[in-house]
């Protein structure tokens, strides 16, 4: 898969291991996630020129999800998902947590009741109504 560990002995640079990691679809989409704050390397809010290393722990939250990772290796190059997950390795407390807050969601989800069916003209009025008085 393209250039790996070996290839790049400087590095590479926090945006473009994202994007061949398969984490964000774009690289400018995994810039501005770091420059958001929804990645920190080894506990610290990086810059997206920041050199990724083996080793490192990744915290990056992606909509409700938060994943932690190890880097495993390098690559400047995205390559299929298969090749991609190679790159990295999720920690098992991730998955765990990720796991119950996916059932956690799923649960709140199901608790809501969903009405039998749509309103009526009548009630859609009554509706309009109610919500023009809690805005006055």
């Amino acid at each position: 898969m393209g250039k790996t560990t070996t290839d790049t002995a400087a590095g590479v640079r926090l945006d473009k291991w994202l994007w061949a990691a398969r984490f964000f679809k774009t690289r400018s989409l995994a810039k501005t996630a770091v420059e958001n704050g929804k990645v920190e390397y080894d506990g610290q809010r990086p810059k997206v020129s920041r050199l990724v290393e083996v080793g490192a722990l990744l915290k990056i939250t992606q909509g409700w999800d938060i994943k932690e990772v190890e880097v495993l290796d390098i690559s400047t190059q995205r390559g299929p998902a298969s090749q991609a997950q190679q790159l990295y390795r999720e920690t098992q407390a991730s998955q765990e947590k990720r796991a119950a807050e996916a059932e956690k969601r799923r649960l709140a989800g199901a608790a809501t009741l969903a009405p039998q069916q749509r309103p009526d003209k009548k009630s859609r009025r009554q509706l309009h109504r109610f919500k023009r008085q809690d805005t006055e």
